[in-house]
């Protein structure tokens, strides 16, 4: 079942949110789904019914507020214009909190854009449980790696053009010494691997769907949720 809601920031303003929920909801555990540059889609909405699918209750917070686009020029404009620490502090840990008072534990997955969210929510969210990134980062400077208390996941593109694998070393080095407890899996693939709209003559040339590590990646996601949300 899927319906969107409304709920409260931290600082009290409102929010909303496509909500997608398993078939016993009661007690299930929960992941914050936090969408690509694109906005809440449908191809967003899809993670959450997957998740939904596999016994969680998810939620997709709509960070730029209704706005949603399939040009790549309008998504860079609308990305650009959203505050990452607000989005970050306010919106995903505002959708932490509300699922939290359904009782489960939640964990927080994003994609892209969505992947840098939630390396800073890790950081700036003290109620999450677990994380999972795929392949999104956020300059490094920005992360505060002795604030993350949190088992995390991460899935990255070797070929990825907007996330050098080569910043990803350095994050993996700034993690280490911190002591977070991470697994960062690596797959000869470029971004967006794991988007399935990412295909044919429409796609940017920079992404592409890759249907085997795209699955590969899932069943990590869903094996780590299953650790440590049970």
């Amino acid at each position: 079942m899927a319906t969107t809601v409304t709920f409260k920031r931290p600082d009290g303003q409102t929010i909303q949110g496509y909500l997608a929920e398993p078939e016993h909801p009661s007690g299930a555990a929960a992941v914050v789904v936090i969408q690509e540059w694109w906005g809440v889609n449908d191809q967003i909405r899809g993670v959450a019914d997957r998740l939904a699918s596999a016994g969680y209750v998810a939620l997709v917070p709509d960070l730029y507020r209704g706005k949603s686009t399939v040009e790549a020029e309008e998504a860079h404009h609308l990305m650009s214009d959203l505050n990452f620490g607000d989005a970050a502090s306010q919106d995903v840990r505002g959708a932490v909190q509300f699922l939290k008072t359904r009782g489960g534990k939640v964990g927080v997955t994003g994609f892209c854009m969505g992947g840098a969210l939630t390396l800073l929510a890790t950081c700036a969210a003290p109620e999450i449980d677990a994380a999972v990134v795929w392949y999104g980062c956020p300059p490094l400077e920005y992360i505060d790696a002795a604030k993350i208390h949190v088992p995390l996941q991460a899935h990255w593109a070797t070929q990825d053009e907007f996330f050098p694998i080569a910043t990803i070393d350095l994050l993996q080095e700034r993690l280490r010494e911190a002591g977070v407890a991470f697994d960062f899996f690596r797959y000869l693939a470029r971004h967006a691997f794991a988007n399935e709209t990412a295909v044919g003559p429409g796609r940017i040339p920079a992404t592409q769907y890759d249907p085997v590590w795209s699955q590969q990646a899932w069943d990590r996601t869903f094996s780590f949720f299953g650790c440590w949300l049970r």
